[in-house]
C-alpha cells in the first residue's frame, strides 16, 4: 500500500517477535519459550531435548588477537547452557559452519578444537554436521540432551515467596575486558586465570542435572543475556515480580577487579558471559540447594525473591538493568571496547 510503513522486526526487539509473531504460531507447543525444547519420550525412561543457537563474535576476541578457537568454544557452551537450564545429560552437538573461502586450515582446525575441547569437558562430543562457503563466517549449533520422564527444568513453576539463586561464578568475562583495557591490574598468574575463565565460560550441566534429580528447582533459565534479561524473563513467563539483593558475592579476582574500576559487585554480577543459571527454589530449601550444590564444586548464591507485584526492584529502587536482547540497540555486535564496557557495566552508581 503506498504512503504506509511496514513493521520491521527491528522495531518489535526480540521480546516482541515472541510475543506478537511466534508465541500465536507456536504457544500451543509443551515448552514454547523455554531454554530447550521438548522433542517427546524415546523409552519409559528419558525424554529428548533440544536446542539451537548461534555463536555471535566473542568478547575474547576484540580484547586479545582473534582466536576461532574462543568462537568453538563459545557456541559449544552456548548450546549445553541451554541443557543445564533444562537439567538434561547432553547427548551430542550438530554444528553448521558456514566459512569464507579466504580462511586458512589452521583456523579451521582451532575452530573444531574449540568446540571438541569444550564439547569433551562437558562430557559430550560432536555427532555430526555441515560445512559450506559464505561471505561472513557465520557458526550455529544444535544440542541434544536427555531428561529423566518428569524431572525437566522449565522457565514456568515459580511461585510468589520463592527464593532466586543464582547459580555459577560471575564476573570473570568482564573482569577480563577491564583488566585488558587498563581499568584495573592483578598479579600475572591471577589475570591469566581470570582470562582463562573469560575464555572457556562453563556450561553448568551438573548443577541442573543435580537439581532436575532431586527435584529442587521449580523454574530455571540460563543466563545468557544477563541476568536483568534472565529475571524479567522468569517473572513474566511467571506472572511475578521480583526483589533483587543488591548484595552479590563475587570471587576474590574479579572482586579485586571491580573495586579498582570503581564499581559495586552488582555491576559485574549482573552482566553476562559467564553462562550460569537463575533457579526458583522453595526459600526453606535454599540451605539445602547451595550446600547440595557447593558439594559438587559449583558455587550458589542467593539473589532475591518472587514477588507477587509484577515489579522488578534491586537494592532499594526499581532495576533498570541492562539486557542483550537481539533486534534492539542493546543486541551484541561487539565493537569498541571502551564504549562497550561503559554501555555494559556502566559506572559507580550501579548499586
Amino acid at each position: 500500500m503506498s504512503g504506509t510503513t511496514e513493521l520491521c522486526l527491528g522495531d518489535l526487539g526480540e521480546r516482541g517477535i515472541q510475543e506478537r509473531v511466534l508465541r500465536p504460531r507456536y504457544g500451543g507447543t509443551e515448552g514454547f519459550g523455554d531454554d530447550s525444547a521438548l522433542l517427546g519420550a524415546v523409552s519409559a525412561g528419558s525424554e529428548l531435548v533440544a536446542t539451537t543457537d548461534s555463536c555471535p563474535t566473542p568478547l575474547v576476541n576484540l580484547l586479545r588477537e582473534p582466536d576461532l578457537y574462543h568462537a568453538g568454544w563459545l557456541l559449544a557452551t552456548i548450546n549445553l547452557s541451554d541443557l543445564a537450564a533444562a537439567g538434561a545429560v547432553p547427548l551430542g552437538l550438530v554444528v553448521n559452519y558456514t566459512l569464507p573461502k579466504v580462511t586458512t586450515v589452521r583456523e579451521f582446525e582451532r575452530l573444531l578444537d574449540g568446540v571438541d575441547d569444550c564439547c569433551a569437558a562437558h562430557g559430550t562430543k560432536v555427532a555430526g554436521g555441515d560445512i559450506r562457503d559464505g561471505a561472513a563466517t557465520q557458526l550455529t549449533a544444535t544440542a541434544i540432551g536427555r531428561c529423566a520422564p518428569g524431572s525437566r527444568l522449565r522457565r514456568t513453576g515459580a511461585r510468589a515467596g520463592d527464593s532466586l539463586l543464582l547459580v555459577g561464578s560471575p564476573g570473570y568475562l568482564w573482569a577480563a575486558a577491564l583488566l585488558e583495557t587498563g581499568e584495573a591490574t592483578l598479579p600475572e598468574p591471577v589475570r591469566e586465570e581470570v582470562w582463562q575463565r573469560a575464555c572457556r565460560p562453563t556450561a553448568q550441566l551438573k548443577a541442573g542435572q543435580v537439581l532436575a534429580a532431586h527435584g529442587l528447582a521449580r523454574a530455571a533459565m540460563d543466563v545468557s543475556d544477563g541476568l536483568f534479561a534472565t529475571v524479567r524473563t522468569l517473572c513474566e513467563a511467571n506472572g511475578l515480580g521480583a526483589a533483587v539483593t543488591g548484595e552479590f558475592a563475587l570471587d576474590g579476582p574479579p572482586a579485586s577487579v571491580a573495586a579498582q574500576s570503581g564499581l559495586k559487585p552488582f555491576a559485574l554480577a549482573q552482566t553476562w558471559g559467564d553462562w550460569g543459571l537463575v533457579v526458583a527454589v522453595q526459600a526453606e530449601d535454599v540451605k539445602l540447594v547451595t550446600k547440595t550444590l557447593r558439594a559438587e564444586g559449583v558455587a550458589a548464591q542467593q539473589i532475591g525473591t518472587f514477588t507477587p507485584d509484577g515489579e522488578l526492584t534491586a537494592g532499594t529502587g526499581p532495576w533498570r538493568g541492562i539486557a542483550q536482547e537481539r533486534f534492539s540497540a542493546t543486541s551484541w555486535h561487539g565493537g569498541e571496547l571502551t564504549t562497550l564496557i561503559t554501555d555494559v557495566l556502566g559506572g559507580p552508581a550501579q548499586l
